[in-house]
């Protein structure tokens, strides 16, 4: 039997494109099931068009999204419209890349243009944006096609992505725990394969905390390579943009189209552009793992202590070996999410639209709005001190190893919603990632003895993504934990 681990380690197009279709002729295989690389093999030998991909994500979409409840806005005619063109072009010669024909969804604060984006908030349920955001103006041009809007945590304002203006979003895994958050609909959407690939957002933890909770990889690259610009802000300080998929080339892949200067985002950086997924196949054996044992590794849940010990075993005979290492303080975040009141307070100038908060996201915002500018300020110079600092580190190792979550996922209740009020648990061991600026991936690294994942992070020096590609698909080659998928029918 031909396994998705071979798939993934194959070598060459046409070695990819044999094995993508042996595991399609499997009975029990769909073809939403299959990543980026070996359903773009199909799509360009012609096995497969990118209407019919398309119509295979919709109709999944269709029998499982009501238990999932992953998207706020489903675009099947935009889809069908996008698909049949790249279909045409594909028919003419024309390829637009690795990405040609593969669909995917957007977190519900990424502007589409024509489409509601309402950042999963009754406030916002008719602004439909004029312009694109320029993250999905490339993934556009680099083919993508746009399957809908995915369901968040409101405003990206919390880690369970129960308080949503269209529901909960329920965990693939087990349907009455949360995927995480904010960007839970875009983790659950990826696992439940309602999607090749979903971006989300990330400013403490919500890109990588969902991966966790869903067994999928969640990429937050370094601060300002891809523009946040066209994107409902929580803080452009902290706020990153990136890919959740099933295996770590695809975010690879779909970083590559995403990178870039925008100068007109306040954040973004000019980056020489890179082709991450010739990282791939970069031998670790040199790599020098640190581990940052306090606190990251302090008051696990015991699965996820046992998942991660031997992770470390397994990433210590991969690569050069293992050291303890202490991390820089970050610095506290608490006063930089001051910058998400400008954005809101327009709305908050009328006490009439109170109501459209759900009272723990509106008291967060108003107490971030009577921060004092010299809080402010410090935490800013704090934070660029510490961004400085860990990099230091880097002189000594290559990649930071940690637990993504010190916990499971919760249940959907009132003491899920109560969560979402204090952030500080789950989000541990993902924040000073963030005030880092670093990238950081999460990777399925086991599941818990109730069958929840379990989720891996791997962080490496600002704008070595190479590293953190290389490690991850090293990873992904000695463990099948990426394979595993939700049975939901």
């Amino acid at each position: 039997m031909l396994s998705r681990r071979y798939l993934f380690g194959a070598a060459g197009s046409t070695a990819v494109l044999l094995a993508a279709r042996r595991l399609l002729a499997q009975p029990s295989t769909e073809v939403t099931t299959l990543g980026v690389a070996a359903v773009g093999a199909l799509l360009r030998a012609g096995d497969l068009s990118p209407l019919e991909l398309t119509e295979a994500y919709l109709a999944r979409i269709e029998r499982l999204e009501p238990r999932v409840n992953a998207y706020v806005t489903v675009t099947a005619d935009l889809a069908r419209e996008q698909a049949r063109q790249l279909t045409n072009e594909l028919q003419q010669g024309r390829l637009r890349g690795p990405l040609h024909g593969i669909p995917l969804g957007l977190k519900d604060n990424i502007d589409t243009a024509g489409i509601p984006t309402t950042a999963a908030n009754s406030l916002l349920a008719n602004r439909v944006p004029a312009q694109d955001a320029p993250v999905w103006t490339r993934l556009r041009a680099a083919g993508m096609v746009l399957l809908g809007k995915l369901n968040m945590h409101e405003f990206a304002y919390g880690g369970t992505s129960s308080i949503s203006a269209a529901g909960a979003v329920h965990n693939p895994w087990q349907l009455d725990r949360i995927p995480g958050g904010s960007s839970g609909g875009s983790a659950a959407a990826v696992a439940a394969q309602l999607c090749c690939v979903a971006l989300g957002t990330d400013t403490l933890a919500s890109i990588r905390l969902p991966a966790s909770y869903c067994g999928v990889v969640g990429l937050k690259p370094s601060h300002g390579l891809s523009s946040i610009r066209g994107i409902i802000p929580v803080s452009e300080s902290l706020d990153h943009v990136g890919p959740l998929a099933r295996e770590i080339g695809d975010c690879a892949a779909v970083l590559n189209a995403m990178q870039g200067l925008d100068a007109d985002d306040p954040v973004s950086i000019a980056a020489p552009a890179t082709d991450h997924t010739a990282a791939l196949a970069r031998d670790v054996k040199a790599l020098r793992i640190g581990v940052p044992r306090s606190p990251y590794f302090e008051r696990l849940q015991p699965d996820i202590d046992a998942a991660l010990q031997r992770a470390l075993d397994t990433l210590g005979q991969l690569t050069a070996g293992l050291r303890d290492v202490t991390l820089p303080s970050p610095g506290d975040f608490v006063p930089i999410l001051a910058e998400s009141y400008a954005w809101h307070e327009p709305y908050l100038r009328d006490p009439a639209n109170h109501a459209h908060y759900h009272p723990s996201t509106l008291e967060r915002i108003l107490a971030a709005g009577k921060t004092p500018v010299e809080v402010y300020i410090r935490a800013l110079q704090g934070m660029a001190v510490a961004r400085h600092r860990v990099g230091e580190i880097f002189s000594e190792v290559d990649v930071l190893v940690t637990p993504t979550a010190p916990g499971l996922p919760e249940f959907i209740d009132g003491a899920a919603l109560a969560e979402a009020n204090s952030a500080e648990a789950s989000t541990r061991n993902t924040a000073p990632f963030n005030l880092y600026g670093i990238p950081t991936v999460s990777l399925p690294c086991g599941f818990s003895t109730s069958g929840l994942p379990i989720g891996l992070q791997l962080s490496s020096a600002r704008l070595d993504e190479a590293s953190l590609f290389a490690l991850a698909a090293a990873w992904q080659r000695e463990t099948d934990w990426h394979l595993r998928r939700p049975s939901l029918g």
